[in-house]
């Protein structure tokens, strides 16, 4: 009988000569001792510890799953505009579609177990990948024909739902058009990864490493479910939901089903794309205002307190948030403020001042975006310059909204209170606390760490538009409207970002994306430790 390899060893002493060198150092360490493992299995372990190998696996997945989105587009083409207008789109659906299959079909056998430093490269390599992709289909479309540049910054603007916008003549472009940029809006206001999380699970892929780079704020680990999927399909749930409210909502105050659909998607996702060049001014209704002032107010508020309310029945689950009520607060004084000044102005009368003050300051202080009644060129400009201070705000982490988040603002002004209270009693042991619960000194260093981060950034992107010729208040309101994905501007970028050069053009484009970000999952990826 031949002898095995074990009987060969026992009887010799010596361990068998193996070949190590096709094998990873990091793969060869992880064999047990006493296990012996065939070519095609040690292969198996490399490729599942390869990062590079796994973000392929998931991103080629999302983007299989992103094609599918450009259907909707495709038929509103066929209902509304005809078949020369489908073509774009059908051209980017196969184009994302064979980039998704390239990606995923070398690697498809891949057994995926997702890190968090997985995670990471997945969200952000995928939101880059679809920021040129989905630009496809402004570029091939023969109205508008947008050259790369501006189509990056479009569709960058929709995804992370910003709602600066290059184009202009809305009100004659396409419809499929119209509605891709709503759309945009939409898939971003919830977070296109979160929606992915939710559908992975049916394919075999965990995602709460994507979860946690995709969602927003301090501090994340809660869930509303024990299974990740579950809280992503509830947040969907949601959304989906609100989205139909307010859909109706603005159709029963006058506007066409079309235009109801899109800016409700504008309207929940804080994205700020109208339908038409004067935005909400267009329809010139009070009613039309105060809905979308409202309902960018709820979008604002954390939609997993949408979720416990909707579990115990009662709205107290709202109203019993720290964060909450500290936001809803700020809102409120800002509003006040901003209605009063405009009446005292004599800018408008009473009941203008109340219903174009309340929309407009909800609008830009939880960065949706939309306008109206000249804002802000023909506003008193105190006005104009509370808000855009006022979109640095945001609202609640866990909405769908930009800037620094409400928490990191409530953490901050209880930590300043902490230390002038230290200064009186050096000795005393202080706890900053939200509600009855202590706020542990690691989240408070990441709080402080991410403003002096974002304010960095503001400054960067800031300095850098004026290097490129951009006049300095054009450059910090275009940087401000950008980073807090915000969407509106001051100077020459108050209405349209148009004028601006295409360098100033490409980094409100990337400011846009790391404000969405949140910074830290793209800052990781520089860093030498990361990659260790």
């Amino acid at each position: 009988m031949e002898e095995t390899g074990f009987d060969e060893q026992r009887q010799t002493g010596q361990p068998l000569p193996v070949d190590l060198s096709k094998y990873s150092t990091t793969a060869v360490g992880e064999i047990p001792a006493k296990q012996v493992m065939s070519d095609r299995k040690m292969r198996q372990v490399i490729l599942r510890q390869s990062p590079i190998k796994t973000a392929l696996y998931m991103i080629g997945l999302l983007l299989i799953l992103f094609s599918v989105t450009l259907l909707p587009p495709m038929g509103v083409a066929w209902w509304y505009d005809g078949d020369n207008v489908i073509a774009p789109f059908a051209e980017a659906m196969g184009a994302m579609l064979g980039l998704g299959l390239l990606c995923w079909l070398p690697v498809c056998r891949l057994k995926v177990d997702l890190r968090n430093r997985d995670g990471f490269i997945v969200v952000v390599a995928f939101w880059f990948l679809l920021s040129l992709i989905g630009a496809l289909p402004f570029m091939l479309s023969r109205n508008p024909h947008m050259p790369l540049v501006d189509a990056v910054f479009e569709t960058v603007s929709g995804l992370t739902t910003t709602g600066a916008t290059i184009l202009s003549g809305l009100d004659t472009m396409p419809k499929a058009i119209v509605y891709y940029r709503a759309q945009l809006n939409f898939l971003g206001g919830m977070g296109i990864i979160v929606l992915a999380v939710a559908l992975l699970p049916m394919l075999g892929v965990g995602g709460m490493q994507l979860y946690k780079a995709e969602t927003p704020g301090p501090m994340k680990d809660d869930k509303l479910t024990p299974r990740i999927a579950e809280t992503a399909k509830n947040l969907w749930y949601i959304y989906v939901g609100l989205n139909g409210v307010c859909t109706l909502s603005f159709w029963a105050a006058g506007m066409s089903f079309f235009d109801a659909l899109c800016h409700s998607f504008a309207t929940l996702a804080l994205g700020g794309f109208s339908t038409h060049d004067a935005s909400i001014g267009h329809f010139n209704s009070p009613g039309i205002e105060l809905i979308a002032g409202l309902f960018s107010l709820i979008a604002a508020v954390n939609f997993a307190l949408f979720f416990l309310a909707w579990r115990a029945r009662s709205i107290k689950a709202i109203f019993r948030d720290v964060e909450f009520r500290f936001c809803m607060a700020v809102f409120g004084g800002i509003i006040v403020v901003a209605c009063g000044y405009l009446y005292l102005s004599g800018k408008f009368s009473w009941w203008e001042s109340l219903y174009h003050g309340f929309f407009q300051t909800a609008s830009v202080i939880t960065d949706n975006g939309l306008g109206t009644a000249g804002y802000p060129v023909d506003w008193p400009i105190s006005v104009p310059l509370l808000l855009l201070l006022g979109s640095f705000f945001g609202g609640c982490v866990g909405s769908t909204c930009g800037g620094i988040k409400a928490i990191r603002f409530l953490l901050l002004y209880k930590q300043s209170v902490r230390e002038a209270r230290l200064l009186i009693r050096p000795t005393a042991q202080i706890a900053v606390k939200l509600g009855s619960h202590p706020v542990s000194d690691r989240v408070m260093q990441a709080v402080w760490g991410f403003y002096y981060l974002y304010i960095l950034s503001y400054c960067f992107f800031s300095l850098a538009l004026t290097v490129t010729g951009v006049d300095l208040v054009t450059a910090f309101g275009s940087v401000a409207g950008c980073l807090n994905n915000m969407g509106i501007g001051l100077g020459e970028t108050a209405g349209n970002f148009a004028p601006l050069n295409d360098a100033a053009t490409w980094l409100l484009s990337l400011s846009m994306l790391i404000g969405r970000f949140e910074i830290f999952p793209l800052l990781l990826l520089f860093l030498s430790d990361f990659w260790k």
